[in-house]
């Protein structure tokens, strides 16, 4: 596990987490453990490859070809028991990218659609940004963990609904929605005539004896209207690199999303970022399974240390490396617990409020660090409570 105990310098590496800190956190010695890439260098095959690439020196119009749509078709079917054809795959920089896609080419303005909040922050943006409207189906908070209303979700559907934007694992409280609530959604969606756009970029991190399901594997009647948008870059630290890809097996609906990735310019993944994910994809398995190792044990000592030693409640996660923490015993409203992590515990997390007004008791933390990082983070945090 020495590959995740290292401690690297990211700083003056035009790195989103580490060179924004004063811009975000007004201050250049708070600690950041927020937006989602690791600290873990990408599995030595990746680095391998982009480097033999980069001795080419050439970087000319790249193709995606058999050979990289095959690496994908055989992780999913090693990873995730899903058997697809090469043809229903997509390209794109990003998930999110594909969400806008997505509504764009397959919704309407003025349509609603369905989110699952607290939920990832772009899922509002992308629905908005297009002027659907956003329809809540919030998920029940029991103290510890969350569970999905299907009552509400029943009802939700029933308005007319065109689509429900799913996260599984959700980003950020933790869940990996078993069988039993994948058949459900499914089942709901299928009566009400839903399309499912389905984020499922966490599905490799998944914590043990947790199996992730993507939810268009369950049936062909479900993975008819059902786009699935994966990526290769939350596994393996490659956000930077911008290689993802949505799996569609309705030849309609992903013409209508592939012509709208057309009307907007896109045409292909660059050069690193199709290089990366072929080493990833082919050579990855020992680093991820070693990582998530890492994760898991990283995720009980975040729970027990600040459970044992502070009123914070960590919420049950199953997977992905962003934990859930309940700051309601704080006494704080959403800014002034914001205020607290920032300059009296001096960690940069970030803010619950951010995923709707059910998170504004919670802070979102970064857990994919080398240890020594993540103890000092808690350390920082148990320190500040006791002495506030």
């Amino acid at each position: 596990m020495e590959y995740f105990e290292t401690v690297h310098n990211r700083k003056n590496t035009r790195s989103v987490k580490w060179d924004m800190v004063k811009d975000l956190f007004h201050s250049e010695d708070v600690l950041p453990m927020w937006v989602a890439d690791m600290d873990f260098k990408a599995p030595d095959a990746v680095n391998k490859a982009l480097i033999e690439r980069a001795e080419h020196g050439i970087y000319g119009y790249t193709i995606i070809d058999e050979s990289v749509k095959g690496s994908i078709v055989n992780w999913l079917s090693k990873r995730h028991d899903w058997n697809i054809h090469s043809e229903w795959l997509s390209f794109s920089p990003g998930v999110v990218t594909t969400l806008h896609m997505a509504v764009q080419a397959l919704t309407n303005p003025g349509d609603k659609i369905v989110i699952q909040t607290p939920v990832y922050t772009p899922f509002y943006n992308v629905i908005e940004a297009h002027n659907r409207n956003i329809v809540k189906n919030t998920l029940h908070y029991n103290g510890n963990s969350y569970e999905i209303d299907f009552l509400d979700l029943e009802e939700k559907l029933k308005q007319g609904v065109k689509a429900i934007i799913l996260c599984n694992p959700h980003n950020p409280v933790g869940r990996v929605w078993t069988r039993d609530e994948l058949e459900k959604i499914a089942k709901l969606s299928l009566h009400y005539d839903v399309l499912i756009l389905s984020d499922e970029i966490h599905g490799d991190l998944t914590f043990p004896n947790k199996q992730h399901i993507p939810i268009a594997s369950l049936s062909e009647e479900i993975a008819n209207r059902t786009i699935t948008m994966m990526a290769p870059s939350k596994t393996f630290n490659l956000a930077g690199l911008q290689a993802s890809y949505a799996v569609t097996s309705n030849n309609e609906i992903r013409k209508k999303l592939d012509e709208q990735f057309t009307i907007q310019g896109f045409h292909g993944l660059n050069t690193m970022g199709n290089t990366a994910l072929e080493a990833a994809y082919n050579n990855g398995e020992e680093w991820l399974d070693g990582l998530r190792e890492i994760l898991y044990s990283h995720y009980q000592y975040v729970k027990k240390e600040l459970e044992t030693h502070t009123d914070l409640v960590v919420a049950h996660a199953e997977g992905t490396y962003l934990v859930w923490i309940d700051c309601s015993s704080l006494n704080m409203n959403a800014k002034e617990i914001q205020k607290f992590f920032n300059e009296q515990a001096k960690v940069g997390l970030n803010a619950g409020a951010g995923y709707g007004e059910e998170g504004e008791k919670f802070m979102r933390m970064n857990i994919a660090c080398p240890r020594e990082t993540l103890e000092d983070g808690v350390n920082r945090i148990i320190s500040a409570i006791n002495t506030k």
